[in-house]
């Protein structure tokens, strides 16, 4: 593989890790799901990311084969991002 591209794909994870990580952290202290929800969607993310190069380096995979699962992998976090953005969860608080 690419030097530039193991590098890129290092930050990514390392970027999505720390976001996914930071919003754990969020949940954990407010009990708020939708934070749990974006941690998750972007550890697929950060798990898609690195998963093409996994699949196509070491395990031999036709570069069509790698990136579509790499692809639906990062959808699926998407849409847990997503899904956080506009589900109603009952753990808000009415402070306001």
């Amino acid at each position: 593989m690419h030097a530039g591209l193991v590098i890129a794909k290092i930050v990514v994870i390392s970027l999505g890790v720390s976001i996914a990580y930071q919003g754990y952290r969020g949940y954990q202290r407010t009990n708020n799901t939708e934070l749990l929800y974006v941690a998750c969607g972007f550890t697929l993310i950060s798990i898609g990311s690195i998963l093409e190069g996994v699949f196509y380096d070491i395990m031999n995979w036709p570069p069509f084969a790698a990136g579509m699962i790499q692809s639906i992998i990062v959808v699926f976090g998407l849409l847990v991002i997503l899904y956080s953005l506009f589900a109603q969860f009952d753990d808000r608080s009415d402070s306001d």
